[in-house]
């Protein structure tokens, strides 16, 4: 492990600092400040892994529903035929194992964001925040996330 202590340069209160001159007095006291590690050197846990994929989750469902919504708007203006019969007839014509892993990747994050904000909904109530319950509850999520996107996926193909 790498370690620096952290040390300050005193200037006399008469001395005029230029501005050149006290940028590089802050740069080499930024030299002896502590590293602070990267997320490398963790240990994947399931707490702070879900809880990355469940922003990203939230972000890709909350980018796509604005992406699609605007793309709706102006598709009238542009030629673009993205109402939902024509949607449903495009997908139609897809092979029946590319609607399948297209409705997983679909359901997927749907189904990860819910189950994992009910978990979040859990825990605001003050029950399940002991270190083993969250770790129970994160593998609980993963479980229920796989088993009702591949039901989704499967069901109707």
């Amino acid at each position: 492990m790498l370690r620096r202590p952290a040390a300050t340069q005193s200037i006399p209160p008469s001395y005029k600092v230029p501005l050149h001159d006290g940028n590089a007095i802050l740069n080499r006291q930024r030299l002896n400040r502590p590293v602070s590690p990267h997320l490398t050197i963790y240990q994947p846990q399931i707490p702070w892994m879900l809880s990355g994929l469940n922003r990203l989750t939230g972000s890709v469902l909350s980018g796509g529903f604005y992406v699609f919504g605007f793309a709706y708007l102006v598709a009238p203006l542009l030629g673009w035929h993205i109402e939902s019969a024509a949607l449903a007839e495009s997908f139609a014509e897809l092979p029946t194992l590319v609607k399948g892993g297209l409705k997983f990747l679909v359901a997927l994050p749907f189904t990860f964001h819910s189950f994992n904000g009910v978990r979040h909904l859990i825990w605001d109530t003050g029950r399940e925040f002991a270190n083993k319950s969250v770790v129970r509850t994160g593998w609980v999520v993963v479980g229920l996330t796989m088993v009702s996107s591949l039901g989704l996926a499967v069901y109707g193909t």
